[in-house]
């Protein structure tokens, strides 16, 4: 098994399971991932994933160039994922909070699921890059076409043009990493921020992702006026009465999920 994968309560947990490749990902690996992602999709009970790699070294290297050194750059480019690097660094489908746990370098793919994700929390020792020009490849898996949406747009070229690594500490600088911890204290941030999501509406926090992803395009009185059936499901909710009743009545909420 590349992939581990269990279901903890509420919440998935995703790993990256290739350690002796610094958790590359090879087409196994890649088949492996989209099985997870679309199972994970199908499982309303689930909440929110925590992603991560297995080890101290590294999150995820990007692809695994032994297993891929037959294949053209035209090749690889006509049979890319729509779903972007390991299925996840451009879905859509995916409409729970999913957590990078950066347990170390995240490097070319590895960079790009971090993109895919929707909260950050790294070590610090980990590192951050897209490095495919010094191999003479092109961050096609969501690289070119995400980051400079997420942090400056200088500060995106200057990576992708020179292949140099960024740190955690400079990544949650420019808005990339949420939360920068010691490798000791990584567990217990990445559980904070768990139990903070579930202690929120899911239904709620499925119409705020989706509006943050689908609409990042629109001016914002375009994106307000959608009345997407996210946003609808949330606000007709058992859980929005719910919300407000426990907050009344100063109690924890239950929450149903409908």
């Amino acid at each position: 098994m590349t992939v581990s994968y269990r279901k903890d309560g509420h919440v998935a947990r995703v790993t990256l399971d290739r350690p002796e490749r610094m958790n590359a990902v090879d087409p196994a690996t890649e088949s492996a991932l989209e099985a997870v992602w679309s199972e994970i999709e199908g499982d309303a009970d689930i909440r929110c994933v925590v992603l991560t790699g297995t080890g101290s070294k590294a999150f995820c290297a990007g692809a695994d160039l032994k297993s891929d050194a037959g294949k053209r750059g035209l090749d690889y480019w006509a049979g890319l994922n729509p779903n972007g690097f390991g299925g996840l660094a451009l879905r859509q489908g995916l409409n729970v909070p999913v957590i990078a746990r950066v347990n170390g370098l995240a490097l070319g793919g590895g960079m790009e699921m971090v993109l895919g994700c929707d909260i950050v929390i790294a070590a610090d020792h980990a590192r951050f890059g897209l490095p495919e020009a010094k191999v003479g490849r092109l961050p096609l898996d969501g690289g070119m076409v995400a980051l400079q949406r997420l942090i400056p747009r200088n500060i995106a070229a200057g990576l992708m043009m020179t292949g140099r690594m960024m740190s955690a500490q400079d990544a949650a600088r420019f808005g990339l990493v949420n939360a920068v911890v010691p490798e000791d204290q990584l567990d217990a941030e990445v559980d904070a921020w768990v139990a903070d999501i579930l202690s929120c509406a899911p239904l709620s926090l499925k119409a705020i992702k989706h509006t943050i992803r689908a609409t990042d395009h629109l001016t914002p009185q375009e994106a307000r006026a959608l009345k997407t059936p996210e946003l609808i499901a949330a606000l007709a909710s058992e859980d929005s009465e719910e919300g407000v009743a426990a907050f009344r009545e100063k109690r924890a909420p239950v929450w149903r999920g409908k």
